[in-house]
């Protein structure tokens, strides 16, 4: 009998990989997606326009994170043997402009999805999509499972109340419940308004002299990015393991926004000191400096190891940027992947 998984947040980037892999592997796929005035099922696309990805398999409800009621009836309708939390109000520099619609989505969406799931008596296997945002102002180099928390953003605190209430709900009813604690991994299916996205798509309009500066805050922030298409297969594995635990999921590099730009601008032949101006408004109130994880534990006891190097994932995006500017300009509809 096919295993039924429920994603939340399968528009997004994260989302989308995740759901192409567990059609690969022979799940019959849910979705939620929010009821929109436009469609923003655009990531899914390289599923429904391959007719070998198990398209027949993925099947997309209406829900949101705000409404328990339809949460639990989904749940019981679906009856799916994993739960996939990967959505919410993810950016960090406009969860300071709205952090109660970020904590209720966040936050509060993560205890609606639990307690669903407990309501309705049904045993999938959970996933909580956690963030290295947890971290916040760093309590040691480089960060594990046991590393404190000390969020500083709005998204970050929300994020600490859904790997704790994941953890409480492992412990108190016997959920198998993980945290996957991924830190920053990018894609050319990134949103347009991460400074990853921001500066790759820059690249791409500045060399075809379609834009001639790009508008950055704190250079000098230093993450450890990796490639999401190979963390969510991460997220699958923690699924799979007989007992449920916590897991960072990381590179164990560190690179800041300078360098980022330095690779990206390079590959395409531009000196990104001749188009790159800070503007004090994309600082953030209260800045995260540096971000390093240590991926060890699953290395160990997942057999998960990141594969794309930083500066490959830089050109990957570059490359991916380049080329959809290029399928825009002469009328082509392309999707990355």
């Amino acid at each position: 009998m096919l295993k039924k998984a429920l994603i939340t947040g399968i528009t997004g980037q994260d989302g989308s990989y995740l759901a192409e892999l567990l059609l690969s592997k022979g799940y019959e796929v849910h979705g939620i997606i929010r009821r929109a005035s436009t469609f923003n099922t655009g990531r899914l696309e390289p599923i429904y326009s391959d007719p070998h990805s198990g398209r027949t398999r993925l099947f997309l409800h209406y829900g949101d994170l705000s409404d328990a009621s339809a949460l639990a009836r989904l749940i019981g309708q679906i009856q799916p043997d994993e739960v996939y939390n990967l959505a919410a109000q993810s950016h960090v520099r406009v969860s300071f402009d709205s952090p109660e619609y970020t904590t209720d989505i966040t936050a509060t969406g993560a205890v609606r999805l639990l307690e669903a799931i407990r309501e309705t008596g049904i045993r999938p296997r959970f996933y909580q999509a956690s963030s290295s945002e947890m971290y916040g102002k760093v309590r040691e180099i480089p960060q594990k499972e046991t590393t404190p928390f000390y969020p500083r953003s709005p998204y970050g605190c929300a994020k600490v109340l859904a790997y704790w209430i994941t953890v409480n709900y492992r412990e108190s009813y016997g959920l198998h419940a993980s945290n996957g604690i991924l830190f920053n991994h990018e894609s050319p299916r990134r949103g347009e308004t991460f400074v990853t996205r921001k500066i790759t798509r820059a690249v791409a309009h500045i060399r075809a002299g379609l834009q001639e500066k790009l508008y950055l805050g704190n250079l000098e922030a230093q993450r450890d990015w990796g490639y999401a298409k190979e963390f969510v297969e991460a997220m699958w594995l923690m699924l799979q393991q007989e007992k449920p635990d916590d897991y960072v999921i990381a590179t164990n590099e560190t690179h800041s926004v300078r360098e980022f730009l330095e690779v990206a601008f390079g590959h395409v032949g531009l000196n990104w000191k001749k188009h790159v101006e800070i503007d004090p408004r994309y600082y953030r109130p209260a800045e995260v400096d540096v971000l390093i994880g240590d991926c060890s534990k699953a290395r160990k006891q997942l057999g998960w190891e990141p594969k794309t190097r930083f500066a490959d994932l830089v050109k990957l995006m570059v490359d991916a940027d380049v080329q959809l500017l290029k399928d825009h300009r002469e009328g082509k509809i392309k999707v990355m992947s």
